[in-house]
């Protein structure tokens, strides 16, 4: 299969990004669309490929007039443009890194992983030398294992010289505190660490909520090493006692930019307080957007300046890994669509993930794919623990190969078998796309021929259609990449409270 290989450099003259094109083959560049649509005449070929230079108002969008309803039917198509190899290229052996001998094998048989990615390599370089650590890189990348690997030798290294010290550490007192915004994300990432610490005499404990009250009650007493769960439940659990947090070392954030969003902004900071960042603990931030909340959650907690930046080279662009299709329609021809592209994909053995904004309509998707003879489960934040809990796994297991769900299951999430992603609803916000469109070619399930499918049914959804096919004609990064959706919503209250405080100032003054 001929791929169409980027080599990123950057114009420093002009500080805008530009794309040269490098391959073997004779075949002409023509060949090689970047976008097509409806109306071919607005194709993007790599030959007509001109990148960040030119001016914005010069480029003629697709999705420009889909605002009339004669654009019903119009679609645009961002091919995929990057394979796993692109990844790889700076990529070295793990048992060139002198980690532990163990720690490497476990990665190869568990994992099917050799070879650590430019992005890992920096990360464990600055997470072994004691630094705090924003990871910050798009979806799909690795992150996890960037921050786990080191953390595993460093909780290798404590536990070492704590015997040497004959100091015995009394039980539930973590060295590594792993904190997530989901119960998914946290039983996720406890699975991963229990697979790398096989052998290597490392307790790790995934916490989730459901039975909080009962874990206070009845605390079960255990040798704890990395503990991970979600901020809920663990916030309560060490502010009651169960766990001892005077012996932690590192404390990661998972998903960071979510956990910073100001719906948990006060949590967080409340619990994170209770940690010495200043002196000995160490504070690790993974995140596949950039978070806007730094200075103002840790100024009080660390010296800001001291966080060291481990930065991916495609953090807030368009995901190169796959093809994405947009198509306008009404809302009431989406049920269609959707069947009539679920079951090819079923057929093909192609698992799909279904997004909707809302919980009824998460609900409604699965219940419509079923009484269609499709097997489909659903999962949302809504649901009790009980009914959810279980739901993700049948798709992880291969039980079943359809998954209807909201955002809650859109970040960190490791869903490599899927290999469709069908956006039923469009997002409100950049980062919920971006996240969405991670959760297929992710490292180590890329090169399936990765789709993600959205439906554009509504004038609201327009101006986000227009910024990703803007970025994706000029390769720049996506504007206004803001995961503190929380903070979104307040200003866009606020603005409006405003918009309305003035008007009616404007008409009473007309008034007399």
């Amino acid at each position: 299969m001929l791929t169409v290989n980027f080599l990123k450099l950057r114009n420093f003259a002009s500080k805008t990004p530009c794309l040269f094109y490098s391959t073997k083959t004779k075949r002409r560049n023509k060949e090689f669309p970047l976008i097509t649509c409806k109306n071919s005449k607005l194709n993007l070929y790599l030959s007509d490929f001109k990148g960040g230079n030119q001016n914005e108002q010069d480029i003629i969008l697709a999705s420009k007039g889909w605002q009339h309803y004669k654009a019903k039917g119009d679609y645009f198509i961002i091919h995929q443009t990057r394979d796993a190899s692109d990844i790889l290229k700076e990529a070295q052996d793990y048992s060139s890194l002198g980690l532990n001998e163990k720690l490497v094998k476990n990665l190869e048989e568990k994992h099917d992983i050799t070879k650590a990615t430019k992005l890992q390599m920096d990360s464990i370089k600055e997470i072994s030398h004691n630094s705090h650590v924003l990871l910050c890189a798009e979806t799909g990348c690795g992150k996890t294992h960037a921050y786990l690997v080191p953390l595993i030798e460093k909780v290798l290294k404590l536990k070492q010289k704590e015997q040497l010290q004959e100091d015995e550490r009394r039980f539930n007192s973590p060295l590594v505190i792993i904190l997530t915004p989901a119960r998914e994300l946290a039983e996720q990432i406890g699975k991963v660490a229990s697979d790398l610490v096989e052998g290597l005499n490392i307790n790790v404990k995934s916490v989730v909520g459901g039975s909080t009250k009962s874990k206070i009650l009845n605390p079960t007493f255990e040798d704890i090493d990395i503990l991970v769960g979600s901020i809920g439940v663990l916030s309560k659990l060490t502010t009651t006692g169960v766990y001892r947090i005077d012996q932690v070392s590192s404390v990661v954030l998972d998903e960071s930019d979510t956990l910073l969003d100001d719906s948990f902004n006060e949590k967080i900071s409340y619990y994170l307080r209770k940690f010495p960042f200043h002196t000995t603990t160490q504070l690790i931030l993974a995140s596949a957007t950039m978070p806007t909340s730094v200075e103002n959650v840790f100024r009080s907690i660390i010296d800001t300046s001291t966080l060291k930046h481990v930065v991916g080279d495609d953090l807030h662009k368009i995901l190169p890994y796959v093809t994405q299709e947009f198509h306008r329609m009404n809302k009431t021809g989406r049920p269609e669509k959707l069947l009539r592209i679920v079951k090819t994909e079923v057929e093909k053995k192609r698992p799909v993930i279904v997004f909707s904004n809302k919980t009824p309509t998460c609900d409604y998707i699965s219940l419509f794919l079923n009484n269609n003879g499709i097997n489909c489960v659903n999962v949302n934040g809504d649901m009790i623990n009980k009914i959810r809990e279980g739901r993700f796994d049948k798709f992880q297991n291969g039980e079943v190969n359809v998954l209807s769900t909201t955002d809650c299951l859109g970040r960190g999430i490791n869903t490599i078998r899927a290999k469709h992603v069908i956006n039923f609803d469009f997002p409100k916000y950049i980062a919920d796309y971006i996240h969405r469109c991670g959760r297929i070619g992710r490292l180590g399930g890329l090169n399936n021929n990765c789709i993600v499918t959205n439906f554009i049914s509504s004038l609201a959804e327009l101006d986000l259609v227009r910024k990703i096919e803007l970025a994706a004609r000029t390769n720049f990064e996506l504007k206004n990449v803001d995961a503190n959706i929380g903070k979104i919503i307040r200003e866009r209250i606020e603005r409006d409270a405003q918009k309305y405080e003035n008007a009616y100032l404007k008409s009473l003054k007309a008034n007399g």
